[in-house]
This record gives C-alpha cells, sequence and structure tokens, in this order.
C-alpha cells in the first residue's frame, strides 16, 4: 500500500511493575497483598490448556525469576508475558526476571518507543498478573483486600500506565470485582467519571463460578456499562479455562483453537436478550480473530428463525442474531487473512485491529507490513476503518486516536 493508516491496536498487554499493589495498598497488607518475590522454580508444565508452576524455596535448585505472591498464589514471569524481540525458536516455557523482559512491557515511555517502531499510535493493554478480567483477585480469600487490589490496578492504570507520560497514546482498560455486581458498576461509574470506556469481563463467567450471561445477576454491571457507553472487553483465556482436547494435549492444540471460547461466549450473548433490554451495549473479542464469525452468524440465524419456540429464545431475542451481531459486536485480530477475505460476511464496522505486544503470538514488529499484506485487497477507507477508525468511534478516542483523559 502507499499509505497504512497508524495502528490503533485494541489488543496489547502490560506486565505490571513490581510497585503497582506495594504503594497503593494499605500497609497491613505489605504481607499478603500482591508483591514480587524472587526464587528458584521447582517445576512448571503447561498441558490440557492448565499452567501449573511450583516455585521453590531459597537455595533450591533451578533457574531464578520473579513471582507474584498473593495469599497462597505463585505466579511466575515467564518467556510467554514478554516473547517479542525473540526468534520463534527461542520462546520456551522459561521463567525469566524484569531484567530479562523487554522493558517496553513494563515502562511506559519504552513502550511508546516499540509503538513507534511498530506503526502503532495508541493501544489499550489487558492485564499480566491480575490475568485477563481479574480473574486473581476474583478467586483470593479475602474479600475486601480483592476489592482493594482491583481499585489499586484501576487507579494504576489511569494514572500512571495511561498518565501524562504517555500523551494519550495509552487507552485504559480496567478491572471490577466478579464476585460481585453492584460492586463491578460502581467501579465501571467510577471509572467512567475519570473517562475509561472499556472494561474487562470474562468469555464464560461459569468457568470461574459465576453466573452465566443469561441469567438477571449480572443486570446492575451490565446497566453501568449501558449507561456510561462502556465497551465490556473479554480477551481468549478470560475464563480462566483455555480450549483443548484432553489432559495431555500439547500448547500448540490449545493454540490452534484459541478462538473457541470467543465463539461459544458470542454465541450466548446474541441469545441472551440483553442486546435488547441494554441497547447501548457494546462487547469486543480481544484475540479471537475473525474469520471463524461468518458461518456462527449463519447458523444463529437459522436456529433463531426454524427453532426459536423451543429453544428457549422467542421471548427474549426478537431479531436476527446476526442483525444483534452488527449493532453490538467487535470482533478483534492480528493475523487472519481468512477473516479479511470474508469481510464482508462480517462488517466492516465490526472489525478492530490489534498487535499482541509483548506475546509470543505478536506480529511486532511486523504489525504494519503484515497489514499491507493481508489488507492489500481492500479499499483504503475500508482499511482505515479497520486498523483506526472503528477503535476511535468505540472507544470515544479523539479524532487524532488518542485517549482524552478524565
Amino acid at each position: 500500500m502507499e499509505t497504512f493508516p497508524k495502528i490503533i491496536s485494541v489488543d496489547d498487554h502490560t506486565v505490571e511493575p513490581a510497585h503497582v499493589w506495594r504503594d497503593r495498598l494499605p500497609s497491613k497488607y505489605a504481607d499478603s497483598g500482591p508483591r514480587i518475590v524472587r526464587a528458584p522454580l521447582k517445576e512448571m508444565t503447561f498441558l490440557g490448556g492448565k499452567f501449573a508452576p511450583v516455585m521453590g524455596a531459597k537455595g533450591d535448585d533451578g533457574p531464578v525469576g520473579d513471582w507474584w505472591v498473593y495469599e497462597d498464589l505463585h505466579r511466575p514471569l515467564t518467556r510467554l508475558d514478554t516473547a517479542v524481540g525473540y526468534d520463534r525458536d527461542e520462546i520456551k516455557l522459561e521463567i525469566i526476571t524484569y531484567e530479562q523482559m523487554r522493558p517496553g512491557s513494563f515502562s511506559v515511555p519504552d513502550r511508546l518507543a516499540d509503538m513507534d517502531v511498530n506503526h502503532v499510535q495508541s493501544a489499550l493493554c489487558f492485564p499480566t498478573f491480575p490475568r485477563f478480567c481479574g480473574q486473581t483477585f476474583t478467586e483470593a480469600k479475602d474479600r475486601e483486600l480483592g476489592l482493594l487490589g482491583v481499585r489499586a490496578y484501576n487507579d494504576w492504570m489511569v494514572e500512571e500506565w495511561c498518565g501524562p507520560e504517555a500523551h494519550g497514546r495509552l487507552i485504559p482498560l480496567t478491572l471490577v470485582p466478579l464476585w460481585d455486581a453492584e460492586l463491578a458498576a460502581a467501579e465501571v461509574r467510577r471509572n467512567a467519571a475519570r473517562g475509561v470506556r472499556a472494561v474487562a469481563f470474562s468469555e464464560i463467567p461459569p468457568h470461574l463460578g459465576l453466573p452465566s450471561i443469561h441469567a438477571d445477576d449480572w443486570d446492575p454491571f451490565l446497566a453501568a456499562c449501558d449507561e456510561t457507553g462502556t465497551v465490556i472487553a473479554m480477551h481468549i483465556g478470560s475464563s480462566s479455562r483455555m480450549p483443548s482436547t484432553s489432559a495431555d494435549a500439547p500448547p500448540a492444540v490449545g493454540s490452534t483453537i484459541t478462538f473457541a471460547n470467543c465463539c461459544f461466549s458470542m454465541v450466548d450473548w446474541l441469545m441472551s436478550g440483553k442486546f435488547e433490554r441494554f441497547p447501548n451495549l457494546k462487547i469486543m473479542y480481544a484475540e479471537g480473530q475473525i474469520g471463524w464469525i461468518p458461518y456462527i452468524l449463519e447458523r444463529a440465524d437459522v436456529v433463531w428463525e426454524e427453532n426459536r419456540a423451543w429453544g428457549g429464545v422467542a421471548d427474549k431475542v426478537h431479531r436476527p442474531p446476526s442483525e444483534l451481531f452488527a449493532e453490538h459486536v467487535y470482533g478483534c485480530f492480528f493475523d487472519d487473512a481468512f477473516g479479511l477475505k470474508n469481510l464482508d460476511a462480517i462488517g466492516v464496522g465490526n472489525v478492530l485491529y490489534e498487535t499482541d505486544y509483548p506475546h509470543s503470538d505478536s506480529t511486532w514488529p511486523r504489525s504494519r507490513e503484515v497489514g499491507e499484506e493481508q489488507m492489500g485487497h481492500l479499499a483504503p477507507d475500508v482499511v482505515d476503518r479497520i486498523v483506526r477508525g472503528n477503535a476511535i468511534e468505540l472507544l470515544g478516542l479523539t479524532e487524532d486516536g488518542l485517549w482524552a483523559g478524565p
């Protein structure tokens, strides 16, 4: 392409600096709140979609790395958290320290520099230690501490990660206490009041032991999002269960079918009636890719038309699911030539671009080149909508693609 628009990535990631909770929680939680400990790795596996690390004691044999410690949780930093800049064959499941990371993973100035290298103007970033929708705090025993942990993360996200040093180029994505829909609604409103327009949520809440989207339990949270124009962002793996086929399936199996949870989740939402009850709701699926969407919409419309009388949706879904999708749902991709060839069946206005920095799947530093290769058949105005225009509209950014702040 002669020119390629500056990218607004709707799915990048931040690796939280060690001070996030140390500096923002009351001192009485110094020994129980999230904190970094340097310790050896005893063992670590990732099979059947389950990540299982075991921290060794000081003086034990094994590679040494940095661990997040929180209540009974021991979660190491790994090369998969920050893989950009490494040859694909060098990216392995191994423990690392902050010093072994690319600084752009956790440092705002370095992140902006790496965005410049990658033709990226602005980026929305999902968490690492809290996991993609704050499951870490939801699973914790101390609810008071968990709520403080969520709020501390959000304050850091808005005030520091997306603060003045970012010059509007980092777009805030906040968390909510998933265990209480009323508290979640209050947190949505608290952050919306300071300009936040995106909140992380689980693709399949029942996998976390929470109510499904079909229940009324989430209505206070959904009402808050509807009223404030807050987009519900769901990342693959935000139900703490990556798709797999067996307990001994290698990670490559799950990595190939990562879109599956997004697929299941989208059908849930389309058949839930929530879009008709909350007409301003918008949802997006980060890292779900888009090539699978046309068939699901076709099948959902057939089921709605032919089977709704016995399918449990006649009284709450009054329009074809494909129409609801067009008004409420966004698919996000970073490498999906097939989906782009079938863009008409998805909708130009329902697609967002991403780079997945700094994960192993990231197209950094070639996101522009990948986009040019895969979008070369599309008209310039269509490319502009996919690469930045849709994100500007959805996330309430300035015309220049920046976050305006509070």
